[in-house]
């Protein structure tokens, strides 16, 4: 009881900090840590992974009362792949549990939900889940929920670059117009901003090949909590981070 009243004094402190008129409007996590909660705690890595549901409802939740606008998690790596069959098919479940459950209050508190990255090697359960959750929510005008599964920021560039390669095959683009504007089209969600804030849990100083062309001006924030213990406090002690900062974009 104690610990909680404390906690919920905790955020709204935190809170009470937070300039509401200078909130980013894209925020991307690195969900780090899964693995290293369950070893301290001498738990299956698997065990980390499905600790780490909570705090994405905490996350999105927190995100979705602040008003922001996209949030976007690396849920899978285009790297992933290369963890052993059975963590992969278990993280592939999971992910499915906990979309099929989050998604009917998802939809009630009117996020969108979308896909960031290839969809064609996910489970076929999944990708009709995605389909779903992309159709069902695409009208609502709140929070945009991002999930990057099988995603790999050179990955996504490649694809950009391919798609372009076709135009000037085909004799609908030249070379001397491909510019950024141009090319940024060309990425999985052109119309998503690129993000104002990245936090990084767990502590590693690395952004491992997460949205490369759209952090280029990017703030990072990296906190050596876990991704497990990850609560809106964190969210909120990243955000009065943020704002202490002066984004130049190169200028003086």
């Amino acid at each position: 009881m104690g610990t909680e009243a404390g906690q919920q004094q905790s955020e709204a402190d935190l809170l009470s900090r937070l300039d509401q008129t200078r909130l980013p409007a894209h925020i991307a996590v690195i969900m780090d840590g899964n693995g290293r909660w369950a070893k301290q705690r001498s738990l299956a890595r698997f065990e980390g992974h499905r600790a780490s549901t909570q705090s994405i409802r905490d996350t999105v939740s927190g995100c979705r009362d602040l008003g922001i606008r996209f949030l976007t998690l690396y849920t899978f790596s285009a790297e992933n792949w290369s963890r052993p069959e059975i963590e992969v098919r278990a993280l592939m479940a999971l992910i499915e549990q906990t979309l099929r459950r989050e998604l009917p209050d998802l939809h009630a508190n009117r996020a969108r939900v979308r896909l960031l990255g290839r969809m064609a090697d996910l489970p076929a359960s999944l990708q009709r889940l995605l389909q779903e959750a992309t159709e069902l929510t695409a009208d609502n005008p709140g929070l945009t929920l991002q999930l990057a599964i099988d995603y790999g920021g050179r990955q996504e560039i490649v694809d950009a670059a391919r798609a372009l390669a076709e135009e000037v095959a085909a004799g609908r683009l030249s070379p001397g117009e491909i510019d950024e504007a141009r090319f940024s089209a060309h990425l999985y969600r052109p119309d998503t901003p690129d993000p104002d804030l990245l936090i990084r849990t767990g502590g590693d100083l690395r952004v491992s090949n997460y949205l490369l062309w759209q952090i280029a001006y990017t703030e990072v924030y990296v906190t050596p909590t876990l991704w497990p213990d990850f609560r809106r406090a964190h969210l909120y002690e990243a955000l009065i981070d943020y704002q202490g900062r002066q984004r130049r974009f190169g200028g003086v």
